[in-house]
C-alpha cells in the first residue's frame, strides 16, 4: 500500500478549543447586557472587532482578549469600569492556561495511521502558543513534522506541498474547518476529510466547495440532527458531540486513505 501524506488540523480536530472561547464570551455578552444591548448585537461587535484583529494582530489568545477589551471599551463608552477590565484580562490570561482537551479516539487513531503514512499536524495561529499545546497535548510524537502557520489559505498550502514534495493525489488534510481546512486544501488539487464539529468558531463557517480532489464528509447525515446541511456554514450539528467525535476517529482507523467512502463535489456546491 502506497503511502499518504496526512496534513491533520489541531484545534477542534485533536482537542477542544473553541468551546472554551464560547464560554468565556457568553460570560463576557453577560457582562455587558446591563449598557441595553441584546446578546446578537454584542456578540455582532465582538465578531467585527475579532475580523479587524486579526489582519492586524493576528489569530490566538492574546488578539481575542484584545478585541474582548476594544468591545467592552467601545459599548460600555464612559460607563466602562478599571476593574471590569481587569476581571476580563484575568479570565483570558486562564483560557490561555488551559490545558488542551483531547478529543475521544484522537491518541488510538494516529498511532493506527502513524504507521502506515505520513502524518503533519498542520495548525494556524501565534507561534509559541499553538507549540504550547502541542508540547502539552503530547500527541507531537506521531507527526514527522508540525507547521504552524499565520494564516491558512491556497499559498500557504501550496508552498507546503512544494516544502514536503506532496503528491497532492495522495494528500489529505483531514480539519473542522471549511474555510481554513476544507476549500483551500481542495482548491489547489488535495484531498480533503470534513469532520464538522459541533463549536467550530464563527469565522470558520462558510459553504464547503467541491475541487479537482475527492472529499469525503464525516460523519454520515445519520448521525446528525435533522435538517442540517454542509451549506448552513459548513457546520453541521451533532446529537451528542462525544459520540461525533468518536465516530469519526474510528472511522479514520477503519479505513486507509484508499479505502475512505468518497463524496464526489468537483464544481459543486454541497
Amino acid at each position: 500500500m502506497r503511502r499518504h501524506t496526512l496534513l491533520i488540523d489541531a484545534d477542534d480536530t485533536l482537542w477542544e478549543n473553541n468551546v472554551f472561547f464560547e464560554k468565556l464570551i457568553e460570560d463576557f455578552i453577560t457582562i455587558i447586557e446591563p449598557y441595553g444591548y441584546t446578546r446578537a448585537y454584542v456578540r455582532h461587535i465582538l465578531n467585527e472587532t475579532e475580523r479587524k484583529n486579526i489582519r492586524q494582530y493576528g489569530y490566538g489568545v492574546r488578539s481575542f482578549g484584545r478585541s474582548l477589551e476594544e468591545t467592552y471599551l467601545k459599548l460600555a463608552d464612559q460607563m466602562a469600569k478599571r476593574e471590569t477590565l481587569a476581571l476580563i484580562h484575568s479570565r483570558v490570561i486562564d483560557l490561555e492556561r488551559t490545558p488542551p482537551k483531547i478529543l475521544d479516539g484522537v491518541p488510538e487513531t494516529l498511532a493506527y495511521l502513524t504507521e502506515r503514512h505520513r502524518l503533519i499536524l498542520f495548525t494556524k495561529g501565534e507561534p509559541a502558543e499553538q507549540a504550547a499545546k502541542v508540547e502539552r497535548s503530547g500527541l507531537q510524537g506521531f507527526f514527522e513534522f508540525i507547521e504552524i502557520v499565520a494564516e491558512k489559505d491556497p499559498e500557504t498550502y501550496g508552498g507546503l506541498v512544494h516544502k514536503h514534495k506532496i503528491v497532492k493525489s495522495h494528500g489529505w488534510m483531514i480539519g473542522n474547518s471549511p474555510r481554513s481546512d476544507i476549500n483551500p486544501a481542495m482548491k489547489i488539487g488535495l484531498n480533503a476529510v470534513f469532520i464538522p464539529h459541533q463549536h467550530t468558531w464563527n469565522l470558520e463557517h462558510e459553504p464547503v466547495m467541491g475541487g479537482s480532489g475527492k472529499l469525503v464528509i464525516h460523519p454520515s447525515p445519520a448521525y446528525l440532527e435533522p435538517g442540517a446541511r454542509a451549506g448552513d456554514g459548513g457546520l453541521r450539528k451533532a446529537r451528542d458531540p462525544a459520540f461525533l467525535s468518536r465516530t469519526a476517529w474510528s472511522f479514520l482507523a477503519r479505513a486507509d486513505c484508499p479505502n475512505w467512502t468518497l463524496y464526489p463535489t468537483r464544481h459543486r456546491r454541497i
